[in-house]
């Protein structure tokens, strides 16, 4: 049987700065592809799913897992944890005793969880590549188990209170109603009181508004979240107005890396480099004040010809300068969305293999695989956290400790 080809697009590899990240990216997809479907062959060999009710004195059960060195032709070897029955009958069909994975099994697990591939497709792919039917309850239990955790990863209880929230979204092309319209799953990533990021939620929508943001933010909310002092955005619609009827005491800060981009738009190139230098001494300045004066001078020299660029950091003042509020390590932190936009770079890797996703289910699906991978990077704290916490709890008085 002719393989399958997997269609890569010509600037995904540039995203990999070297072979190993690259192989590392697959190895970590297909092991957990793997392992999933793994879980889910043993569902059906037992007949019910864990911690099922119709498990009750059936005579066979779970029975923990235990290790395998797997030889795989494309991504190495794989450490995986294989399933096992009190009754030791169960015989994966995945992973045979003392066989070589085939690479057959590697491209289909690759195929499913890196494109959001519908139960269907998935079905489809594994006949093709292994010459054999799986059956569809199988194949729905690994789609169901993911969906599942995503639930539960959704509702589950957050901090008391974070100290910076960042929020952004990412935009997918997703086929709806036979049409393909571009919606974007907005993200949340909150800094807590340890000085970690995690990513507190994900949700899909096709435009944002007050409503939406209130919807956001009353779900953070109803998780445990009592209070966020900071929330770094790129001037979202409606997210000012919504957070201040949630978190009436949270500061609202808007990424000036943004605005400074939003206004050099505008400049000619024959202009630019004279006015952005002027404009540095705007946001570089040492204090809000020094600002405040900058940007009069910018304005008296440029504002006949770039007045739309001055009124924009004018109406926006408020919430484009809060960072001069704080100490200097404050405000590296808070100056700009760069923590955000990092994990949107990030998810964009895993999500350039399906240029389309079927349905907002298989979007949702392949942006919370990414997400895991990503905050398996995250494992330090904050540099300098410990005199950062000083500075917060200084400012914030009786807000950072519940």
């Amino acid at each position: 049987m002719e393989k399958d080809n997997i269609d890569l697009p010509k600037d995904f590899l540039k995203q990999f700065k070297n072979k190993e990240e690259f192989q590392n990216f697959f190895q970590t997809l297909s092991k957990q592809g793997v392992e999933d479907m793994l879980k889910a062959e043993l569902d059906e060999h037992l007949g019910y799913e864990k911690h099922s009710p119709e498990g009750h004195h059936s005579g066979n059960s779970r029975n923990g897992f235990s290790k395998k060195k797997v030889k795989t032709e494309s991504v190495g070897d794989m450490i995986l944890n294989i399933p096992r029955d009190r009754k030791s009958t169960f015989k994966p069909q995945l992973s045979p005793k003392h066989e070589r994975m085939s690479d057959t099994i590697e491209q289909a697990i690759i195929g499913m969880y890196s494109r959001g591939m519908t139960t269907r497709d998935i079905e489809e792919q594994v006949r093709e590549m292994y010459g054999i039917d799986v059956r569809e309850g199988t194949i729905s239990n690994v789609t169901n188990r993911l969906i599942d955790n995503i639930k539960q990863w959704q509702i589950r209880p957050l901090e008391l209170v974070y100290f910076v929230v960042w929020m952004d979204g990412i935009s997918l092309k997703i086929r709806s109603n036979g049409n393909i319209i571009n919606k974007t799953i907005f993200l949340v990533i909150g800094l807590n009181n340890q000085g970690m990021k995690e990513v507190l939620g994900m949700w899909i929508n096709e435009t944002e508004s007050a409503s939406f943001w209130l919807n956001v933010l009353t779900d953070l909310k109803a998780r445990g979240v009592e209070d966020i002092l900071i929330a770094c955005t790129d001037n979202l619609k409606g997210f000012t107005d919504a957070i201040r009827s949630i978190f009436p005491k949270t500061i609202t800060q808007l990424c000036v890396v943004h605005q400074i981009r939003n206004s050099a738009r505008y400049v000619v190139w024959k202009d630019k480099k004279e006015f952005m230098i002027d404009l540095k001494a705007v946001y570089d300045a040492p204090n809000r004040e020094a600002a405040a004066d900058a940007l009069n001078a910018l304005e008296s020299k440029w504002g006949k010809k770039y007045g739309y660029v001055v009124q924009s950091w004018r109406n926006n003042w408020d919430d484009l300068t809060h960072y001069f509020d704080f100490p200097h390590e404050v405000r590296r932190i808070i100056y700009t969305t760069n923590v955000i936009e990092s994990l949107n770079s990030g998810i964009r890797k895993y999500t350039l293999l399906k240029n389309i996703f079927p349905d907002d289910s298989a979007a949702l699906k392949a942006v919370y695989l990414a997400i895991n991978n990503l905050e398996k990077k995250w494992v330090h704290t904050v540099r300098n956290w410990g005199a950062i916490l000083n500075q917060f709890i200084i400012i914030f008085e009786g807000r950072c400790q519940h």
